[in-house]
C-alpha cells in the first residue's frame, strides 16, 4: 500500500497511527506530497479529485479517501479492533472521531487563514469562527476525557492527533489550562509508540 501524505497533516497522522496500532505500519509506503488550498497537485488530483490528502492506494490499486474511510479500511485489515462493528460503542467511537475531525478541520482552516493568506486580506470574523469551533470541541473533549481511560480506538486516536496538531501549530491557544482531565489523558497517550513515531516538528 501507499499513502500520499504530509508529515504535518493531522489527518494523515490519524491514518498512520491507526496503521501502526494495527501492526500494519510496515505495509504502507509513504509518498510525500505538498498541497495547499490554491495549488492543484496532479499526483494527488489523479487519485483524489478533491486534491486533498491523505489518499491511500491499496495493494490492488484502488484509491481510498478521506481519513475516516482509510482508517475503517485499515481496521478491516487489522481485524476490526479499533472500530466496533455495531451497537452503541460503534456510534460513540465514530462520533468521537467526528468531533476530533471537526476540530482538525477548523484548525487547518485557521492555519491557512493566518499563515497563507496575505495579512491585508485576512478576515477576523473567520478567524474568530474557526477558533470558536476549536474551543467548543476542546470543551466537549474535556467533558468526555474521563471515559477515554486506556482505550485505543478510532475515537481516542482521533482525539490524540487533533490535540497534537494544536500543540504543533497553535501552542498560543494554551488549550490545557482549563482542561486538566483532557491534558492528563493526552500527556499519557502521546507517549505511545505510534504517536512518537508520527510526531512532526516545524
Amino acid at each position: 500500500m501507499q499513502i500520499l501524505y504530509s508529515p504535518l497533516s493531522p489527518f494523515v497522522r490519524k491514518c498512520l497511527v491507526t496503521a501502526i496500532e494495527l501492526g500494519l505500519g510496515d505495509r504502507i509506503e509513504r509518498v510525500p506530497v505538498t498541497v495547499t488550498p490554491i495549488t492543484r497537485v496532479q499526483e494527488v488530483v489523479s487519485r483524489n479529485p478533491v486534491g486533498k490528502i491523505p489518499a491511500l492506494i491499496t495493494d490492488d490499486g484502488q484509491t481510498l479517501y478521506d481519513s475516516a474511510v482509510i482508517c475503517e479500511y485499515l481496521d478491516s485489515l487489522g481485524g476490526g479492533r479499533l472500530i466496533p462493528a455495531s451497537g452503541n460503542a460503534r456510534w460513540q467511537r465514530l462520533t468521537e472521531q467526528a468531533l476530533a475531525d471537526g476540530l482538525m478541520d477548523a484548525a487547518v482552516l485557521l492555519r491557512y487563514e493566518t499563515a497563507l493568506r496575505p495579512e491585508s486580506c485576512r478576515w477576523p470574523e473567520w478567524v474568530g469562527g474557526q477558533t470558536a469551533k476549536i474551543v467548543g470541541s476542546l470543551d466537549a473533549m474535556e467533558a468526555a476525557a474521563a471515559s477515554y481511560g486506556e482505550r485505543i480506538d478510532i475515537g481516542t486516536i482521533s482525539a490524540g492527533c487533533a490535540l497534537g496538531y494544536l500543540d504543533l501549530r497553535f501552542p498560543v491557544l494554551g488549550w490545557r489550562e482549563a482542561r486538566p482531565v483532557l491534558a492528563k489523558w493526552f500527556d499519557g497517550f502521546v507517549q505511545r509508540d505510534s504517536m512518537q513515531a508520527t510526531r512532526a516538528e516545524v
